[in-house]
């Protein structure tokens, strides 16, 4: 029974000194080309969780890893797609308000 404890207490310990990579878009700022710092992730992550829908989040994520995909959805024509962008780029906004 203590083994079980300690056990527990161990893996507490260690989730809180080692913080996991929990979302979408977290991941892919992590793993991007560009410069940022796990604290600037996770800060984007958190107003992603605000502003974004889970299936926007994996949109916008695509974009860390191909910037081109950006662009095209930016400039196409779809109802759909322009409605995306246009939460996306408030998201963008919010973002490098509240995490630069």
């Amino acid at each position: 029974m203590k083994l079980v404890k300690l056990s527990i207490i161990c893996v507490a310990l260690a989730a809180s000194v080692t913080p996991a990579v929990s979302g979408k878009i977290e991941r892919a700022c992590i793993k991007s080309d560009r410069p940022a710092s796990r604290s600037t992730c996770s800060c984007i992550q958190d107003v992603a969780d605000v502003k974004l829908s889970s299936s926007d989040q994996t949109a916008a994520a695509k974009f860390f890893k191909d910037p081109q995909r950006a662009q095209d959805t930016r400039q196409s024509d779809n109802r759909s797609t322009e409605a995306f962008w246009k939460r996306y780029k408030e998201f963008g906004q919010l973002a490098a308000k509240h995490c630069s």
